[in-house]
């Protein structure tokens, strides 16, 4: 029974957590450019993941690049020509447990 529940224990730690994010939530960023970094608490596929920048109006979305991968925990990517506002970055992860997790990021480019 213990080995039962230490192994869900383990699957559910290996979901995408972000654990760091540029921009911060809640925070100011200068814009119209600036880069985007997030990190997780495991490995994540970067291929698989998926980055959307939302105006907060419910706007169009603004595109962003494809996310890199500068270490397996980590997505990078950059946006240009952001107007001030207020943001929702959305991301999606694709995790080493093989689940997709998804949040966002609240921030304001001025």
């Amino acid at each position: 029974m213990m080995l039962l529940v230490l192994g869900a224990a383990t699957t559910l730690w290996a979901h995408a957590i972000l654990m760091d994010s540029n921009p911060k939530n809640n925070s100011t960023v200068k814009g119209p450019d600036f880069p985007i970094h997030l990190r997780y608490n495991v490995r994540v596929d970067g291929k698989r993941s998926k980055l959307i920048l939302v105006p907060a109006d419910g706007g169009t979305a603004i595109p962003v690049d494809a996310p890199k991968q500068t270490a397996p925990d980590t997505l990078e990517s950059h946006v240009s020509g952001v107007k001030p506002g207020e943001y929702k970055l959305q991301w999606k992860a694709l995790a080493s447990d093989g689940h997709m997790s998804s949040g966002e990021v609240d921030f304001t480019v001025n």
